[in-house]
């Protein structure tokens, strides 16, 4: 193998190390960067969410004004799941990821019986919820 052909695939083999890592650090920490789009994510909340769920009324599921920063249960009008009534987790990117990807993994003994199964609509999503904050 020449020279150049080697680097170039050296770099590239580092390259990917460097991202798996990073990745796996933020996972491992519990960060999660949002990089989702907020208004591809109203959509997409528009289109898989609403059934269940509304920004600023209770519905079969919880409002989401303000979710990101509020305790796992801690809307104080609707009944929960005793699971999530239990939790002492607070909603945060990470933890809406994994919710939203596999709730029942997430908190055993939940209702949730939805899931979104793509990071990119995921990240979406949690942007989106990201810009709706607390009217408090």
């Amino acid at each position: 193998m020449n020279t150049l052909k080697w680097l170039c695939l050296h770099a590239a083999a580092c390259a990917a190390l460097a991202l798996a890592a990073s990745a796996s650090f933020a996972q491992a920490t519990g960060e999660a960067k949002i990089s989702g789009d907020a208004k591809r994510g109203e959509e997409t909340y528009a289109r898989l969410c609403i059934g269940c769920h509304s920004i600023d009324q209770n519905r079969i599921g919880p409002k989401h004004r303000g979710v990101i920063g509020r305790r796992v249960g801690g809307v104080e009008d609707f009944k929960y799941s005793d699971a999530l009534a239990r939790s002492t987790l607070t909603w945060d990117a990470a933890l809406l990821d994994r919710w939203l990807e596999n709730p029942e993994a997430t908190i055993k003994g939940q209702k949730m019986g939805f899931r979104v199964n793509t990071a990119a609509a995921r990240s979406d999503i949690i942007e989106y919820l990201n810009t709706q904050k607390s009217n408090k």
